[in-house]
């Protein structure tokens, strides 16, 4: 089991990784699921572009594209995350680029734990899971 983060072209994010680690492993458990090999890889617009139109076949930026390798109840994946379009939706959203990059962060593990974002029904769905993370997240971090 391993969570790893990795940078390309960009600066690696100001996160508390081993923080981070506990808290996606308590989020997988939420849903009966354990954690295998995550890789995150921060990137930015262009590379996202090029990622989603070279395996997706789509032809536009995107804040997270999650690669599913989950087996049973074993998570796994890699998740590019744009930096770019996280700091934009941020500042879109009137949200705090912490609270964003969080965001983003579990949203990948929510759709390796099953969760799918493609209805509107999802998509609330998906908004209330991701609150519901960062809450868990909020008190782990006021317990330490």
């Amino acid at each position: 089991m391993a969570i790893n983060f990795y940078a390309q072209d960009v600066t690696l994010p100001n996160i508390k990784k081993n923080e981070t680690k506990e808290w996606i492993k308590k989020v997988a458990q939420k849903y009966d699921m354990k954690v295998g090999d995550v890789s995150y890889i921060f990137c930015n617009d262009e590379k996202i572009l090029e990622v989603n139109n070279e395996f997706l076949k789509h032809d536009y930026y995107t804040d997270i594209i999650t690669f599913d390798y989950t087996e049973g109840n074993k998570i796994g994946g890699d998740i590019f995350i744009s930096l770019d379009t996280v700091k934009s939706n941020a500042e879109q959203f009137q949200q705090e680029y912490d609270q964003e990059i969080h965001r983003v962060i579990i949203h990948g593990i929510l759709h390796l734990c099953g969760i799918d974002d493609q209805s509107p029904e999802q998509r609330a769905n998906m908004i209330s899971k991701e609150n519901e993370a960062l809450e868990l997240l909020k008190e782990m971090t006021q317990e330490n």
